[in-house]
């Protein structure tokens, strides 16, 4: 008996798939001819607009890509993926052209990103790179990422934080530069930020753009430097960019370091510097009245 009802149903499963198939509207009965061929599998690329929990690293693999929405605590976010040649054997070199090019690319779409030069807050950008058997499988593509920091001085800390970095320093911002308390002297001051109000030393005065040359070694190479920084300080207080400029204020250079110079970053950091008293309120703007050529 059991082996007839066990016909039985095999009977009717088998009618019921003809009766389906017949019904099918055009379909051969063939149920394996019918799907379309699955996509070859291709190289791993990643998002643009997304964070990440980790630090950053600068090679990235398949594996260790975890992607979050920037409303979650994150370390890391991704303004912008770029591709290199297809026909690149290998992973450019750190000082390659190649690299270089790469790093000035996510140097503009990070500031475009944040709406202003990313270097005016409290924010490093670095290129991650795809891992080498990445590399191999094809992935041809360079991750432009920022991190808030806790200070761009020699101290500073990524910061775990939550919400995008997207407009962040349009207009006001709490992680824009401004006013600053200086301590030690010439090379070796230290800055910490202050409110504006408070008695302070040091002003963030924006970003001189260095010439692609040679990292500098000597004192004669950090001239041009200062040189910069002095331009970027008489745009942001309004007075003449002269020789006289020097008596009205110091500066307080800050370079990239060797590694990021070699990486392609040429933004230097520039404060305007009072060795001879403090003020209560923003320099920015201010005219030769507010920042006079000094006697002594």
């Amino acid at each position: 008996m059991g082996r007839a009802i066990r016909g039985l149903v095999a009977a009717v499963v088998v009618a019921t798939l003809a009766a389906g198939c017949a019904r099918s509207g055009g379909l051969d009965g063939d149920l394996t001819d019918d799907w379309a061929a699955l996509p070859a599998a291709g190289p791993f690329t990643p998002a643009a607009g997304v964070c990440q929990v980790a630090d950053f690293t600068p090679t990235v693999g398949l594996d260790g890509y975890e992607p979050v929405g920037c409303d979650l605590p994150h370390r890391v976010e991704t303004v912008h993926v770029g591709a290199f040649g297809v026909d690149r054997p290998a992973p450019p070199a750190l000082g390659s052209a190649e690299l270089r090019t790469a790093f000035a690319d996510c140097d503009t779409r990070a500031s475009g990103y944040v709406g202003d030069n990313w270097r005016a807050g409290r924010l490093r950008l670095a290129v991650a790179l795809p891992t080498g058997p990445g590399w191999a499988a094809g992935s041809r593509w360079y991750r432009c990422d920022l991190s808030e920091l806790t200070t761009v001085e020699a101290a500073a800390a990524v910061v775990t934080r939550t919400g995008s970095l997207r407009d962040a320093l349009k207009g006001t911002s709490p992680l824009r530069l401004g006013c600053q308390r200086s301590a030690g002297a010439a090379r070796k001051v230290t800055l910490a930020p202050v409110d504006c109000r408070t008695a302070h030393d040091a002003e963030f005065a924006g970003v001189w753009a260095a010439p692609d040359k040679p990292y500098p070694r000597k004192d004669a190479d950090w001239a041009p430097f200062y040189t910069g920084c002095y331009t970027a300080l008489a745009k942001y207080a309004g007075v003449p960019d002269d020789p006289m400029l020097r008596f009205r204020s110091g500066v307080v250079v800050r370079p990239p370091g060797a590694g990021r110079w070699v990486a392609g970053d040429r933004g230097v950091r520039c404060y305007l510097w009072l060795t001879d008293r403090t003020v209560t309120a923003s320099l920015k703007a201010a005219g030769p009245g507010k920042l006079p050529v000094r006697t002594r």
